[in-house]
C-alpha cells in the first residue's frame, strides 16, 4: 500500500536535515534552509524523529500502535511532511546544511566586550545630556538650517544607513545563532522599507530570541548616544553647538521618534513580537483586534456578529483579555507623540515655507519654499490618490465576487 505522497510503507523515508524545539505541550520541527516550521504534538514529534533515524512507515505505525494502543495515521503525517517540504528528492543529495555567512561577525558584535562598550556609550551620552540640557531630544532640532528642502533631503538621507543598520543588527543576531536570516526590501504603500526575516528564531529556546529580537532597538539606542556625544564634541569655541552638531541632534530627534514607534502597540513592531514570544503567543495581534471587535460589538447590541472567541489559541485569548486594552494604549502614545514631536516641527515648516513666499523673502529661500511645498503637497495627493484607487480596487473585486 502506498501513502499520499507515493512513499511505500516499507521503504525509508529520506528527510532534510530537521530542527526540533519542544516548548510546553507543542513541538516545532522545520527546515532551517527554507524556513519552513511546523508545530506538531509531542507524540506527532516522536513520529517524526523516528522516519528521520530511518525506520519504514509501517515499522513506525506499529511503535505506535505499541505505545498508544492505535494507528499512527502514518499518512496524514507523511502528507503534512510533504506539505512542509520536509521530504527530500532520494535522487537529489540532502546532506548537511551550508555554513551559516555572518556567524562570526554576529557573535563578535554581541559579545561580553562589545556589550560593555555599547553601555558604556549609551551612559555617557547620558552623562552629557543631563550635563547640558541643549542636548536634549527635542524637535526644535530638527531645523539645524533655514532651508526647509535641505532638513527634508538630509534627514531622508540619513535615515537611510540608520534604518539599514538597525536591521543589520537583527540580521547578525540570528546569524549568532545560526539562523539564516535574511534582509529584504518591501514596500509600505508608496515607501520602500527594509524588513528582516527571523522565522528561525520558531527554533531555539525562547531565552535566546530576545537579543534577535531588540538587536534593532539597541542599534537605535547606540546611535542616539553616538550622534549626542559627536554634536558634545564638536562645539565650537564659546560652547555653542557646530554646524555638525545641530545635524547630529537633528538625526537624533528623528531616531528618537523611530523609537518611539516600537511603542505603537497596534502594529506588529518589535516589542508587540518580544511581548509575543515573552508570552508563548500564537497571533496575539490579530486575536487582540477580534476581541476589541467583540466588545464593541456587545457594547451595541449586535451579538449576532459576534466572533467565536473559543476559535482562538488559549494562551491568545488569555493574553489577549488584557493586550488589547494595549492596542488602544499604543493608538493614544502615536497621538501623543505626533502632537509633541511631529505636529510642531510640520507646522513651523509649512508656516515658514507659506510665510516666505509673501514676504520680503531671497531667491534661495522663495525657491526653497516652493520645492518644500511641491515636494510635501505632493506627497499628499499621491497618498490620497493611492488611497482612492485601492479602494475602487476592493469595490470592483467585490463586484466581481457577486456577480460570480
Amino acid at each position: 500500500m502506498e501513502t499520499v505522497v507515493g512513499f511505500d510503507q516499507d521503504s525509508r523515508v529520506p528527510l532534510h536535515p530537521l530542527v526540533y524545539l519542544t516548548d510546553g505541550d507543542e513541538v516545532t520541527i522545520g527546515r532551517r534552509d527554507i524556513d519552513s516550521y511546523g508545530i506538531f504534538p509531542p507524540d506527532g514529534a516522536k513520529v517524526v524523529r523516528r522516519l528521520a533515524a530511518g525506520e519504514t512507515p509501517r515499522q513506525v505505525d506499529l511503535w505506535y500502535q505499541r505505545e498508544y494502543g492505535e494507528s499512527a495515521d502514518i499518512e496524514h503525517v507523511l502528507g503534512a511532511l510533504a506539505e512542509l517540504d520536509f521530504i527530500a528528492d532520494s535522487s537529489q543529495p540532502h546532506g548537511e546544511q551550508a555554513p551559516i555567512r555572518g556567524q562570526r561577525l554576529g557573535a563578535a558584535v554581541f559579545s561580553i566586550p562589545a556589550m560593555i562598550g555599547y553601555a558604556v556609550v549609551i551612559a555617557a551620552s547620558l552623562i552629557a545630556m543631563v550635563r547640558s540640557p541643549d542636548l536634549v531630544p527635542h524637535y526644535s532640532n530638527l531645523f539645524f538650517t533655514q532651508y526647509l528642502t535641505v532638513i527634508e533631503l538630509t534627514l531622508a538621507a540619513g535615515a537611510v544607513p540608520l534604518i539599514l543598520l538597525h536591521e543589520a543588527f537583527h540580521w547578525l543576531a540570528a546569524r549568532r545563532l545560526g539562523i539564516r536570516s535574511r534582509i529584504s526590501v518591501g514596500r509600505r504603500l508608496y515607501y520602500v522599507v527594509l524588513e528582516t526575516s527571523l522565522d528561525g528564531l520558531v527554533t531555539v529556546p525562547r531565552r535566546r530570541r530576545y537579543l534577535p529580537i531588540l538587536a534593532g532597538m539597541l542599534l537605535d539606542v547606540l546611535a542616539l548616544s553616538v550622534l549626542t556625544l559627536i554634536a558634545d564634541l564638536t562645539r565650537v569655541a564659546d560652547g555653542g553647538l557646530s554646524t555638525v552638531g545641530r545635524l547630529c541632534l537633528a538625526l537624533a530627534f528623528a531616531t528618537v521618534l523611530r523609537i518611539a514607534w516600537q511603542f505603537f502597540f497596534y502594529l506588529r513592531t518589535d516589542l508587540y513580537v518580544l511581548m509575543s514570544t515573552l508570552l508563548g503567543c500564537v497571533d496575539l495581534h490579530t486575536t487582540a483586534k477580534r476581541l476589541l471587535r467583540n466588545r464593541a460589538l456587545r457594547a451595541v447590541g449586535r451579538r449576532d456578529r459576534l466572533v467565536d472567541e473559543e476559535q482562538w489559541h488559549p494562551v491568545d485569548r488569555r493574553v489577549a483579555s488584557w493586550y488589547s486594552w494595549l492596542i488602544v494604549a499604543g493608538y493614544t502614545f502615536s497621538m501623543a507623540v505626533f502632537l509633541v514631536g511631529v505636529l510642531p516641527a510640520v507646522y513651523l515648516m509649512f508656516a515658514s515655507a507659506i510665510s516666505r513666499l509673501g514676504g520680503d523673502s531671497t531667491s534661495g529661500e522663495l525657491a526653497d519654499s516652493l520645492v518644500f511645498l511641491v515636494l510635501n503637497l505632493g506627497q499628499i495627493l499621491v497618498t490620497g490618490w493611492l488611497a482612492v484607487r485601492e479602494r475602487r480596487r476592493r469595490r470592483a473585486q467585490q463586484f466581481q465576487h457577486i456577480i460570480a
